[in-house]
């Protein structure tokens, strides 16, 4: 049976030592098998090891239904989207009633939300 093989901006179930949560982490660099080998805390910046123990995450599957991002739409945490930019990306935090931050792969972004039609 054959390891699966990561790319970097993936996404995988870590403990973060700084948070003290287990939260999804994004990949940052990869072995030349494609094992993981750093990964990335999306809520503090945190870059450490990763064992082979921990778990990939759904949100990269096909599984996990994203539309596409749209500035008029409420978004909350955990919700995925898709940017015409930036590709997939999920809402890491409501920063402001009309601003949240998207962890997309390359990093993170503060988009708009809840804006009303003009």
């Amino acid at each position: 049976m054959e390891k699966p093989t990561y790319a970097i901006g993936d996404r995988v179930e870590k403990l973060c030592a700084v948070c003290g949560e287990e939260r999804g982490h994004v990949v940052a660099s990869v072995t030349k098998r494609g094992l993981i080998s750093r990964v990335t805390c999306p809520k503090c910046g945190t870059r450490s090891s990763f064992s082979s123990g921990a778990k990939l995450t759904g949100s990269r599957s096909k599984s996990v239904q994203s539309e596409p991002y749209d500035m008029s739409r409420t978004y909350r945490t955990g919700q995925v989207m898709i940017h015409p930019m930036w590709g997939p990306g999920e809402v890491t935090a409501v920063i402001e009633p009309k601003k949240i931050d998207v962890l997309f792969a390359d990093r993170i972004r503060r988009l708009i939300h809840s804006r009303a039609e003009a």
